[in-house]
């Protein structure tokens, strides 16, 4: 007997626990639903088919409201614990844990009224249990679950889908492997019309998991009588038929008390002609018992798999709520300590794209090896040294006083406006390394889990690293700047030391042409001296200063990117939060709880994780117990 005590007890405990948390079983449950795992015992039955007075005959208590129409509006969990003789009745509420109910007239009040918190003053129904729990020496230990009666109209007040709303109810309740189906009918009508066997025949075919109940067997007509059924001829279940005698509408008005109607129904099966050889298995108290050895036969087979869904269960809360984050800690050392924390799982992400960890970091070098090349390609040299150009300010250079022998004043403004032209690209290098970082960033931080629950942290961290990556930018032009500069500031000279004697070759050797090549008119008469001023001379200043150009926009390729790394993207490694590190140092409590504000609906949902994987541990623990103890 002990044993089913704290097997029975246990499961009201842990239904209790799973209708707290709004597990009251379900497809819409984010895990699996343990309400749905523990066996349970639902009774069903049409209006008027006697299933309140049932439940009544089996507590030995009036407490059920009553009434026309629809009464049970919803699921009522009838949790009976057997106490020991001589201490008093009473009844406990789920919604009211502390108060303790010993006049029953105040329960059925209590239910209606609760009904109504729900529901409203309507004849609508919900699916969220109402918990009772009731204490008494006279009572099994047991666990029913009374639901809606089943219905075919709808009345003054109610949708017309109520009849389909009503049995969709019970039907998630008894169609669960683990319900235990107590099928109410009337025994002065068919049974093959009874709403309770129709529905359990369709969620139940074999009859293993039904219980059928005959009431009202002293209403039918005289000389008729229900043996088919009770002795399972004219429809047969895996378990047994069971008789039951109520009390009529009169004994209720009259206060019939339920000692006196149980000696009442025993006395009819004993000295029925029809019933009495069946009347050591009639009745409902009978009916009580043999639900309650059935349903702890029905818990201890499930033990095994109840404790392997809490074991699931407790992972996967487990898994969800390290996704979700640990509460944040009260003091303001350990929220600084959170938030730098957050700042290093962010800074780790980030360096990764970088380094090729994650992808990203590659667009980079994409700048270098294909945007760079092509904006340095499509530079207009073509049209800055054309024969027009070139004689232009070679001219404008000479002045009043014309060039002796190299026109050095013109080469150097040729060289100095060609060099002008590298401002763009490597100014466009600069911006495209600062878009792909800027571009890094906004993924670390989406991609960061740690910092998805705090808002006013991402976005601070974000306005801080692209702040940085402002600084690194513009110290990044700069520098890219002064190498243009550089190399308008200081000539190469020894590229152009060349050009005098090219010249002096050509005055004294008369067979080769302006370019040291030989002249294709080997009879021309030599020319001593060079026209300053022919198109030759000039398309040969343009070659000269273009193939110096060539020679800088090749170092270019190379010394741009190494400015932009180490400017940009080594800064952006190794300093990228420092000066938010420095002003997150100064600041208080308070404003670093503002920082750590998380989404009230994140909080909410990390709470109800928290509390059902408390049950779930509670409820493996307990269970463990139980196993052990058997």
């Amino acid at each position: 007997m002990a044993a089913m005590e704290s097997l029975i007890g246990l499961v009201n405990r842990i239904q209790r626990a799973c209708t707290s948390l709004g597990d009251y079983g379900g497809d819409d449950q984010a895990f699996s639903s343990l309400w749905d795992a523990l066996p349970s015992v639902a009774v069903v039955g049409g209006q008027s088919s006697g299933k309140s007075s049932v439940l009544e005959s089996i507590v030995g208590r009036d407490f059920l409201p009553r009434g026309s129409g629809i009464v049970t509006r919803r699921p009522l969990v009838l949790q009976l614990q057997q106490t020991e003789k001589g201490q008093q009745e009473y009844a406990e509420f789920g919604h009211l844990p502390r108060r303790r109910f010993t006049d029953f007239s105040l329960v059925r009040k209590e239910i209606q009224d609760e009904t109504d918190r729900i529901t409203g003053q309507t004849k609508q129904i919900s699916p969220v249990p109402i918990h009772l729990s009731i204490y008494s020496p006279s009572v099994v230990n047991l666990t029913l679950i009374d639901l809606p009666g089943l219905t075919k109209v709808a009345i003054e007040g109610q949708p017309e889908s109520i009849a389909q709303d009503i049995e969709n109810m019970v039907r998630s309740y008894v169609e669960k492997p683990n319900c235990i189906i107590l099928a109410i009918s009337p025994a002065n009508q068919d049974i093959a019309t009874s709403d309770a066997i129709k529905l359990s025949k369709e969620v139940d075919p074999s009859g293993e998991r039904t219980f059928g109940v005959l009431t009202k067997l002293d209403l039918m007509d005289k000389g008729t009588n229900a043996l088919e059924v009770l002795e399972g001829r004219s429809y047969r279940l895996q378990q047994p038929w069971v008789g039951v005698v109520n009390r009529s509408q009169l004994d209720i008005n009259k206060n019939m008390e339920m000692v006196a109607a149980r000696g009442n129904e025993r006395e009819y099966f004993a000295t029925s002609p029809d019933y009495a050889h069946l009347a050591s298995k009639m009745g409902s108290e009978y009916l009580a018992k043999l639900l309650s050895r059935h349903l702890e036969s029905v818990i201890r087979a499930r033990i095994p798999s109840i404790i392997s869904l809490i074991n699931k269960s407790i992972d996967e809360l487990e898994s969800e709520l390290d996704h979700l984050g640990r509460p944040v800690a009260v003091d303001a050392g350990a929220k600084l300590y959170t938030i730098l924390e957050l700042c290093r799982a962010f800074d780790r992400i980030f360096k990764e794209h970088l380094d090729g960890g994650r992808p990203g970091g590659d667009r980079i070098y994409g700048v270098f090896d294909n945007q760079l090349p092509a904006a340095l390609r499509k530079l207009p040299f073509d049209r800055y040294l054309s024969l027009q150009n070139v004689r232009k300010i070679v001219s404008e250079a000479d002045g009043y006083q014309p060039h002796l022998i190299a026109p050095e004043q013109g080469y150097r403004r040729l060289i100095e406006g060609s060099l002008s032209y590298f401002r763009g690209p490597a100014e466009a290098s600069v911006d495209a390394v600062h878009f792909v970082l800027k571009e890094l960033v906004r993924k670390s931080i989406g991609e960061c889990q740690e910092l998805k629950r705090f808002p006013s942290l991402q976005t601070t961290i974000a306005g801080a690293a692209n702040e940085a990556l402002e600084k690194f930018r513009d110290e990044s032009k700069k520098t890219v700047t002064r190498l243009v500069d550089m190399e308008s500031s200081y000539v190469t000279v020894e590229f152009f030391r060349k050009i005098p004697q090219e010249i002096e070759n050509i005055a004294g050797n008369p067979g080769l042409n302006p370019r040291g090549k030989p002249n294709e008119r080997e009879n021309s008469a030599p020319d001593p001296t060079i026209d300053r001023y022919s198109e030759g001379h000039f398309r040969r200043i343009g070659s000269n200063v273009s193939s110096y150009i060539n020679m800088i926009s090749e170092n270019f390729k190379n010394t741009i990117p190494k400015a932009v790394v180490h400017c940009q993207v080594i800064e952006a490694k190794q300093n990228l939060l420092n000066y938010f590190y420095m002003q997150i140092g100064k600041k208080e409590g308070k404003q670093l709880g503002e920082l750590l504000d998380e989404d009230p609906t994140l909080m909410e949902k990390r709470m109800q994780f928290a509390k059902r994987l408390e049950l779930y541990k509670q409820a493996r623990d307990e269970v463990d117990s139980v196993s052990w103890a058997r």
